[in-house]
């Protein structure tokens, strides 16, 4: 028996043999470097690369266990991310880095090196905004998800895929973090900024009208399977540069609603918008940037949706233009409403972000917290009369003001 013929938690150096021995990528290790790149909780990333010639790859391995708290994790989120990014490389190969290899054994997915680019979150807390963000996150969003609904995908193939994307683990990490913890902390899990418990009480708590929405989110977001979704869609998983972005992680995915990966980016750019309004008020380019970029990321994924609609759809129901519009007027309803637990969820819950948590003067902090609470209320609370990027990003700014 080979040395990858069972299942080990590899480290870097045995990566750079696995691309040898497995991958055939390179042909000696004598001359490859290799490094654990990953910042995650539930993988392992290697980065191997040749000092002859450059050439490198990546290797993500799924661990057995959450590092964090040592809980057992199901390896077929690996899988799922290999399927996944070959079905978005089909219909958006630009995006997504293209897959080498993957080993149901080693429980490894290696894959284009897309080092060049960076983890977006971190380049907008630099004040980085690239002017293509909306234009290219939105062109991903309606090229990835479209064509795995019923709309256009064969009804049988569908449902194949349906199978073949269950993931009830990590579903279940987003129906306790995102859609219900925040709401009631039954679990105890969250993590209130003191001189917030107030606020939080008040205003998630005790507003049985948001919990009724919040649950009728919930609900969809368990129960409805419209297409393909990446499930972990926020401002982490998308790397940037001047060419254009890539998108990573999607082992998350499942068949649900479009609008949870729509919301979850629209809402992680309100935490880079906030963090620059409290801690760098003056810098006024920056700010007038991800304003410009939440109203266009909204405007133009209903635009290209539609586009992509008219396109794909074939079937003479789907086509009258009656249909096509409340179709697309509900997943942008949804998008609001996910962009609004997303916010509330990375304020109170336990998984936090660096925009809120790098801010510590509690001067900044509270009222910076209350505002993205405040706008995560009214995005739930209001999806369905939601007409534009502009009525989005005038409700902020409106928060911001008082």
């Amino acid at each position: 028996m080979g040395k990858y013929d069972r299942y080990f938690l590899m480290s870097a150096e045995d990566a750079k043999h696995y691309c040898v021995d497995v991958l055939h990528f390179f042909d000696s290790a004598d001359c490859l470097e290799a490094s654990e790149i990953g910042d995650g909780n539930i993988n392992y990333v290697f980065r191997v690369r040749s000092r002859e010639d450059g050439r490198s790859v990546i290797v993500k391995q799924a661990d057995t266990l959450l590092r964090s708290s040592g809980r057992p994790l199901d390896q077929n989120r690996n899988n799922i991310e290999a399927k996944i990014l070959r079905f978005e490389g089909k219909y958006a190969p630009q995006f997504v880095p293209k897959v080498y290899y993957h080993d149901e054994t080693m429980a490894t997915t290696s894959m284009e090196d897309v080092s060049a680019y960076k983890n977006l979150r971190k380049e907008l807390m630099e004040g980085r905004v690239y002017p293509h963000l909306a234009e290219n996150i939105s062109e991903f969003l309606a090229l990835s998800l479209l064509p795995s609904t019923d709309l256009v995908l064969d009804k049988f193939e569908k449902k194949k895929l349906m199978g073949e994307f269950i993931n009830p683990e990590l579903c279940d990490i987003t129906e306790n973090l995102v859609l219900t913890d925040p709401y009631n902390d039954m679990r105890g899990k969250n993590r209130i900024t003191p001189g917030n418990e107030g606020f939080v009480d008040t205003f998630l708590y005790r507003d049985e009208q948001l919990h009724c929405q919040v649950g009728m989110l919930r609900e969809r977001f368990m129960n409805y399977a419209q297409a393909m979704i990446h499930g972990d869609l926020h401002s982490g998983s998308i790397f940037a540069n001047e060419d254009g972005i890539k998108v990573l992680d999607p082992e998350f995915a499942f068949y649900g609603p479009m609008g949870y990966d729509i919301g979850n980016v629209i809402g992680n750019l309100f935490f880079a918008w906030a963090n620059k309004v409290y801690t760098q008020s003056k810098n006024e380019e920056v700010r007038l940037s991800l304003e410009a970029c939440v109203r266009d990321l909204c405007d133009l994924t209903l635009s290209k949706l539609r586009k992509k609609y008219d396109e794909s759809v074939t079937h003479p129901l789907y086509r009258v233009e009656a249909f096509r519009e409340r179709y697309l007027q509900d997943i942008m309803a949804d998008s609001y409403g996910y962009a609004g637990t997303e916010m509330i969820r990375r304020v109170v819950g336990a998984s936090k972000v660096m925009e809120v948590t790098s801010v510590t003067d509690p001067a900044l902090k509270i009222p910076m917290e209350r505002a993205l609470i405040k706008m995560g209320i009214y995005l739930i609370k209001h999806r369905g009369q939601i007409r534009g990027g502009s009525e989005v990003v005038d409700q902020f700014k409106g928060i911001l003001a008082q």
